[in-house]
């Protein structure tokens, strides 16, 4: 029996503003407002949040489901 590869994919269903958090959940199986949460943290503790969500919602293509 053969499963369905995994991929990382956007969110169309769960975004706020570009579902990448909402994608990131999905695919760890994890509640998305810890996705955010740890977004918001690393984007105030050093600033590099905002650049790495820019990139992943260039990278990363959105759920076609």
């Amino acid at each position: 029996m053969d499963l369905p590869a995994k991929k990382l994919t956007r969110s169309t269903t769960d975004s706020v503003v570009a579902g990448v958090c909402g994608g990131i959940a999905e695919y760890f199986s994890v509640d998305v407002t810890l996705v955010r949460l740890a977004f918001a943290l690393i984007s105030l503790w050093g600033g590099s949040g905002v650049p790495i969500y820019i990139i992943l919602w260039i990278i990363m293509p959105a759920d076609r489901s």
